[in-house]
């Protein structure tokens, strides 16, 4: 199949959310009829908060077999396990917490007090994503990845003029200066991101228009970190009518 990019505009961020999630729950369940067992990244933020919430609330969401899915994350904070800052702990309250997911098919990154510190978390990620990588892969082919988009364009952990964003190896990287708090973080790095066979990339509000406009432009990734995310099969940028104010007429598409 022929990798392409689509930007999908919805009226409002409520609306986004809505979508994002029946195309989720409909996606999953034609992956799980082609395999018998789908894998998801999920990330933090306001955005992810919000399509996850959407797939609890939906009707459909029993539809899809929890225990067939795993879940991995894109990045997660360096600080203890339940800590309101962790990803892990705001998609469990969001979405993770309600459906059937199986405890050894949750995948999270390690916390403080778990190791001894945060290299030695990345090293049990990145063992535990070669575990489960296919062929000679050194990570899963995410069947979908679902992305957060900054309003300077970082995605997961991967910030602008950070040498982070520009690594090709290892899989995990770390962070000890992240522009936003808390400093200290983990991150998968842009390849295995780019492992994902669809990535899906969520954006709501005015703040994200200018990145979105450069991404799609041609900027580079170390300007733009969302500039070098690229599925394999397919890469969409799900937006509110106010993130799409850049993004030329053209690269508008009317269905997924």
């Amino acid at each position: 199949m022929t990798n392409e990019r689509r930007v999908l505009v919805h009226p409002d961020k409520q609306s986004l959310g809505a979508s994002v999630a029946a195309r989720f729950i409909t996606k999953i369940i034609d992956v799980l009829e082609e395999q018998n067992y789908a894998s998801v990244v999920v990330s933090g933020g306001s955005v992810s908060t919000l399509v996850l919430a959407a797939i609890n609330a939906s009707p459909a969401r029993d539809s899809v077999d929890w225990s067939k899915v795993s879940i991995w994350w894109a990045d997660e904070r360096w600080v203890p396990a339940g800590d309101s800052d962790r990803n892990d702990t705001q998609a469990g309250i969001d979405l993770l917490d309600h459906i059937g997911l199986l405890p050894e098919n949750v995948h999270r990154f390690g916390a403080v007090g778990d190791y001894v510190d945060v290299e030695a978390a990345a090293a049990a990620y990145r063992e535990e994503l070669l575990q489960h990588a296919q062929a000679d892969d050194e990570a899963p082919r995410f069947d979908i990845t679902l992305l957060g988009v900054g309003p300077d364009g970082h995605v997961a952990s991967l910030f602008p003029d950070k040498a982070q964003i520009r690594q090709l190896a290892p899989t995990v990287l770390t962070i000890d200066d992240s522009p936003k708090p808390p400093p200290v973080r983990l991150t998968l790095s842009l390849p295995v991101i780019n492992n994902s066979q669809r990535v899906w990339m969520i954006l709501a509000g005015a703040e994200k228009a200018s990145s979105l406009g450069l991404a799609l432009a041609g900027a580079g990734a170390d300007q733009v970190p969302v500039a070098g995310v690229k599925g394999r099969k397919r890469t969409v940028f799900f937006v509110d009518q106010d993130a799409a104010a850049e993004v030329p007429e053209n690269l508008i598409a009317s269905t997924y």
